[in-house]
């Protein structure tokens, strides 16, 4: 079960990677006012999505103990990037204050992450 574990981890972090690599690469035309969320934002945020609920039911699975608050409070903040990210897929140009939301929150996500225990 412990190797199980440790594919959806790695899994979970190229989707956090993939997230914050896509916005890290417009941050030059976010300061343009032409950034735009790219497939890979998106393709990040689903599968942090389906990593994250595999890994809480493979740990609940393996008598480990969950956080739920914390994992509740990491839902939130990444269904509120998701929808963000989805709804505005189609967009040309993304507002300078919603594109950075998107980072910061994503950001946020991985600081919670690693400091809440």
């Amino acid at each position: 079960m412990d190797v199980l574990i440790n594919v959806f981890v790695g899994l979970h972090i190229i989707g956090i990677a993939s997230l914050l690599g896509g916005f890290l690469t417009q941050m030059k035309a976010m300061s343009a006012g032409t950034a735009r969320f790219v497939p890979a934002m998106l393709h990040g945020a689903l599968t942090m999505l389906v990593t994250g609920v595999a890994l809480v039911g493979l740990n609940q699975a393996d008598d480990m103990s969950v956080n739920t608050l914390k994992i509740g409070v990491k839902l939130a903040i990444l269904i509120v990037i998701l929808g963000l990210v989805y709804v505005k897929r189609d967009d040309e140009k993304i507002e300078k204050p919603l594109f950075g939301a998107v980072g910061g929150l994503t950001v946020v996500n991985i600081f919670i992450a690693l400091l809440w225990h």
